[in-house]
């Protein structure tokens, strides 16, 4: 998996390989029900992955600014990435053809990705329903 780098709601940019073990999870929109469900489940679990070595990131195509407001509100303890022209998402093909009130719309699939500390994708969930998700990205990181 090639390295990435992107602007980041701490005000900096955010460089994977300088993260590396790395939970990245992708998510639809800043201040959305799921997507702030999901986020603060991250940020409860995140001295867990912290402890385990792992840095977690939230990618999704808000401005940083949007991400700044998001992190401020939810108190995430955690970067969120902003991925405007969705070169990211393209690598990770997340991009996906979604319907909402009967349009389509190229939208971001909810998926998560464990990269070890070579950057290899170790684990990987698409179509991820929130309740639970976390918890079980957890998982998954202590049993290797």
């Amino acid at each position: 998996m090639p390295h990435f780098s992107l602007p980041s709601s701490n005000g900096d940019i955010f460089h994977s390989q300088a993260h590396l073990p790395l939970v990245v999870y992708f998510y639809p929109k800043d201040h959305t029900a799921g997507c702030t469900t999901e986020g603060l489940d991250f940020n409860r679990l995140l001295p867990e992955f912290q402890a385990l070595g792992y840095t977690v990131v939230g990618i999704s195509r808000d401005s940083v600014k949007t991400h700044q407001n998001f992190c401020a509100k939810q108190g995430f303890a955690f970067a969120l990435l902003s991925d405007t022209d969705e070169t990211v998402c393209r690598q990770f093909d997340v991009l996906k053809l979604k319907k909402l009130y009967g349009k389509e719309h190229m939208g971001i699939e909810r998926s998560t990705f464990v990269l070890d500390s070579a950057g290899n994708i170790v684990h990987e969930w698409r179509k991820v329903k929130v309740a639970g998700h976390a918890e079980a990205v957890l998982a998954a990181v202590k049993n290797g």
